[in-house]
């Protein structure tokens, strides 16, 4: 009680009313300073700025059309193979020569395309409807590329159309060329199967492979041309790698999605 009295009696003392009233001292004024400056910044920021999330997934370089499997109408051996892995053929092209009890009969393409590949060897024993060969739907040696990117169903809502995209190639040293750039130009809204994608890719492999981890959505990207690239695709490098690009071609597709204001977060 005595204290209080005493810290009381000084605060009404004539004498203190004359003392300077120090409000803060210099360190405190560049702290709030700082500390002003920040929360302007970053009001400007969620107002103005924006922030940017891609989404990646696998990827693989094909023709538009896609491939097909092709099928042994008949049962029995291979005597010939007629077709080269790799060599481009019109419909109705021999690929194997099948001997049967009632004689040897032809499998032939069903469409225009490439070979990617062969099943079945001479000598061996094939049932009907056997898989003996892959051929891509390509007609013409310049046809353009594409890039299927098998993106979970669950983020596929989110990609707009012409997103960009940056493909890593996987026979490509990004460090050295860096990424393949594109544009989102479909978006499959509904999940593929295993089956699905096996028979567009024609790889009953990939078909497992691209859906490990759930029903993918299959997004179609367009490769951006360049004239001055031995490629003749756009990449993040001035030149490229000094190699064209194959079909078949697996690699890792990063999709941009729209950018969002940081804003828009705090809004219902």
């Amino acid at each position: 009680m005595q204290f209080r009295q005493q810290a009381l009696a000084k605060l009404q003392s004539p004498e203190d009313l004359d003392l300077p009233v120090r409000f803060a001292r210099p360190q405190g004024w560049l702290v709030l300073s700082v500390t002003v400056i920040a929360m302007a910044a970053a009001s400007v920021w969620a107002l103005t700025g924006s922030v940017t999330s891609t989404v990646q997934a696998p990827a693989i370089l094909t023709y538009g059309q896609g491939s097909y499997i092709l099928q042994s109408p008949v049962a029995g051996q291979v005597t010939a193979v007629l077709a080269r892995e790799g060599e481009r053929l019109p419909a109705g092209s021999p690929v194997l020569k099948v001997r049967t009890p009632e004689g040897d009969e032809v499998v032939r393409t069903l469409q225009a395309g490439r070979i990617t590949a062969l099943a079945a060897g001479a000598g061996q024993i094939i049932a009907t409807g056997a898989d003996v060969a892959a051929v891509e739907k390509v007609s013409r040696a310049k046809a353009p590329l594409y890039a299927t990117v098998y993106v979970p169903a669950q983020k596929a809502a989110g990609i707009p159309a012409h997103a960009s995209v940056d493909l890593t190639v996987q026979s490509v040293p990004s460090q050295e060329y860096g990424v393949l750039r594109g544009e989102v130009t479909e978006v499959d809204r509904s999940a593929q199967s295993p089956r699905q994608i096996a028979a567009f890719l024609g790889d009953t492999q990939l078909g497992e492979e691209f859906t490990r981890g759930g029903r993918p959505v299959a997004v179609t990207v367009k490769l951006k041309r360049s004239g001055s690239t031995e490629s003749g695709y756009a990449w993040s490098s001035a030149d490229g790698p000094p190699f064209e690009l194959t079909s078949m071609t697996l690699a890792t597709g990063s999709i941009r999605l729209s950018d969002r204001r940081p804003v828009d977060w705090l809004l219902p």
